[in-house]
């Protein structure tokens, strides 16, 4: 049995990034899709979008050094 690209994943989510996403204020959490929820947990490439949402939360991010 295949399991999708939006399936679920058999590691866990950074619980770091966890506590992150969580400490956030409730309008921006409200703004973030699930496929930017997931790249951020995952530590996988930041959409240009989720960027834009957290550049008032995040320091100095050059979005082309690795994570």
């Amino acid at each position: 049995m295949a399991v999708s690209p939006g399936g679920p994943r058999k590691e866990k989510p950074d619980s770091q990034r966890m506590a992150v996403l969580r400490s956030l204020p409730l309008e921006i959490k409200q703004q973030i899709t699930g496929e930017e929820a997931l790249a951020f947990l995952y530590s996988e490439e930041l959409p240009e979008s989720l960027l834009e949402k957290l550049k008032d939360y995040l320091e100095d991010i050059d979005p082309s050094d690795p994570p």
